[in-house]
C-alpha cells in the first residue's frame, strides 16, 4: 500500500498502556529517539501492538509543529530534535524537511512562522507532534 503521508517513520514498540477506549503507545525509533502515539484500544488489539512489534509511525506533514529549542511546560508529548535539510517557501506556506537521527521528517508551515522563527538550511529545529496525531501501522 502506498501512502500521501510523508512522514513515515520506522520504530518498535516498546510499551502499551491501555485505558478504557483509548491507548498510549511508546515506540523507539530506529534513530533512536523516543515516540508517543495515542490510538484507539481497538487499534491496538487489531494490529496486536506489544513491545517487540515492529511499526511505522505515520504523521501528516501539517500535523508536525517548529520551535527552535525544547519547549518546557507543553502538553505536546513528541519533542524530536533534527536539522533542517531544506526549505522551500510558496506565497503563504513553507515545506520544511528535517534530517531526525535515522529518518527524515517534513512539515508544513506557514510562511510567516518560517521567516518569524528564522529558519535556514542547516539551522537546528524541534519538531514537536501530539500524540494524537500519530498513526500506526505494520506490515
Amino acid at each position: 500500500m502506498s501512502l500521501s503521508i510523508r512522514n513515515q517513520l520506522p520504530g518498535t514498540v516498546t510499551a502499551v498502556h491501555p485505558g478504557e477506549v483509548m491507548a498510549t503507545v511508546k515506540i523507539r525509533l530506529d534513530g533512536g529517539q523516543d515516540l508517543t502515539a495515542a490510538i484507539t484500544l481497538e487499534a491496538v488489539e487489531q494490529l496486536a501492538l506489544a513491545p517487540g512489534t515492529a511499526v511505522h509511525a505515520l504523521v501528516k506533514s501539517t500535523e508536525v509543529a517548529l520551535a527552535t529549542a525544547r519547549v518546557d511546560g507543553l502538553s505536546i508529548r513528541n519533542q524530536l530534535p533534527g536539522a533542517l535539510t531544506g526549505l522551500v517557501t510558496g506565497g503563504v506556506m513553507a515545506s520544511v524537511k528535517i534530517s531526525l537521527a535515522g529518518s527524515e521528517l517534513t512539515a508544513v508551515i506557514t510562511k510567516e512562522a518560517a521567516e518569524d522563527l528564522g529558519l535556514f538550511v542547516g539551522s537546528d529545529v524541534i519538531a514537536l507532534i501530539k500524540a494524537t496525531e500519530v498513526s500506526l501501522a505494520t506490515a
